[in-house]
């Protein structure tokens, strides 16, 4: 009878993203598997977790161990899972850490598509808010900043105080307030991640601040719990966990299989925008151009031309081609095979429909069509586009 491996856990699973993560290596353990599993729950809140965790690595005969770094971030801990030579994959959340495989986040294009939402949304004033000392949230506001001035725009950034009291939400909650309301409106924010974009909605009630029309805000994560409990609701960023966690599972199989994979990662990847109430708005102040944005995205679900927007307004064509390009810096036609090609790209990661169901359902006249259209605006295939942000 062949051995079922025997593998540690040491993931909090109250969040998406370790809930996430778990579900991706259940899963490749009932197609692959099964394996056994090591899980202590709730030990993670003991005041003692590190000597908790440590007994667990020294105690056990496991096989190899899926580790999340935000709740065990301990350099005793590499170090024991290193010299015991334990087929290891942690979270990385500063950098990579040496001698052992790491699951990151793909820091570029979770804040390039954030920055994109917003300045689609027309926004000419830009914020951001996180944690000063933590790595992705520092990496994050980095490219949100680049990518907005690549835009012609500027970024005020959120400044935390140096001291950990002040950092106590009741302590800071007043300090966000009065930076939020020192910001030019109507202002375009992302948060690092989605608990931030609930306390910046609660710093915004505190200042009296509309949220959208003064402050649109955009988080990452899209914990539905979260983003669902916030008032307005927020709009987010999925990142694919469960994918992450089915390829963590994937990879930890071949080293416990003795296979050298020095140094090889996994990347949590963003899928796509969940757009909320959060940032439901056209920061436009041009009402025709606004009116014809409008009415793209309400009929993005069906084959429309440059001559259905014009009919929507009251502009002629060229008096509408000038003010869109001036505002949006885009013509009307890359407008609707923007937004058309997002919906493609939704449907590819949140559905199992084949292209040329999807096809269909859009109105698109054939897969050739859409996949000529799906190129040349993603710069990679529908199929390629489903693999690398799809589900696993």
């Amino acid at each position: 009878m062949p051995k079922i491996p025997k593998v540690i856990l040491l993931i909090e699973a109250s969040r998406t993203c370790g809930r996430g993560l778990l579900l991706g290596i259940a899963k490749y353990s009932r197609l692959h598997g099964p394996w056994a599993f090591y899980r202590r729950p709730l030990f993670y809140l003991h005041p003692d977790r590190r000597k908790k965790a440590l007994s667990l690595l020294k105690n056990s005969d496991a096989d190899g161990i899926i580790m999340d770094k935000a709740y065990f971030s301990d350099t005793e801990i590499d170090r024991a899972i290193i010299s015991m030579g334990l087929p290891a994959i942690s979270t990385a959340i500063e950098a990579q850490i040496p001698g052992l495989a790491n699951i990151l986040t793909d820091n570029v294009r979770i804040a390039r598509m954030a920055a994109e939402h917003l300045l689609e949304r027309g926004f000419r004033h830009f914020a951001y808010c996180g944690f000063d000392d933590i790595f992705w949230s520092k990496e994050r506001s980095e490219v949100f900043a680049k990518r907005v001035a690549q835009a012609g725009f500027r970024t005020s950034f959120y400044k935390q105080p140096k001291s950990r009291v002040k950092r106590l939400w009741e302590n800071e909650q007043n300090l966000v307030a009065e930076w939020l309301k020192s910001l030019p409106k109507p202002v375009g924010l992302m948060a690092c991640n989605d608990d931030r974009g609930q306390e910046v909605i609660e710093a915004c009630n505190i200042a009296g601040l509309h949220v959208p029309d003064e402050v649109a805000i955009v988080g990452v994560d899209d914990d539905r719990l979260i983003c669902g409990l916030t008032d307005p609701s927020l709009s987010s960023i999925p990142l694919n966990f469960e994918r992450a966690g089915y390829e963590a599972a994937e990879l930890l199989d071949k080293l416990m299989a003795g296979e050298k994979l020095a140094d090889h990662n996994i990347i949590i990847r963003p899928t796509h925008i969940v757009s909320r109430q959060s940032t439901d708005i056209l920061a436009i102040d041009d009402r025709e151009v606004a009116a014809a944005v409008h009415f793209i995205r309400q009929h993005a679900s069906q084959e429309i031309h440059v001559g259905d927007v014009v009919n929507a307004v009251t502009l002629s064509r060229r008096v509408l081609e000038k003010r869109f390009r001036r505002i949006l810096g885009r013509s009307v036609h890359e407008e609707i095979r923007r937004v058309r090609v997002g919906q493609v790209a939704r449907m590819l990661v949140e559905t199992n429909l084949s292209v040329s169901r999807i096809a269909l359902a859009l109105g698109y006249p054939g897969v050739d069509h859409i996949a000529r259209y799906f190129r040349r605006e993603k710069e990679m295939s529908l199929l390629a586009y489903r693999k690398k942000y799809g589900g696993k």
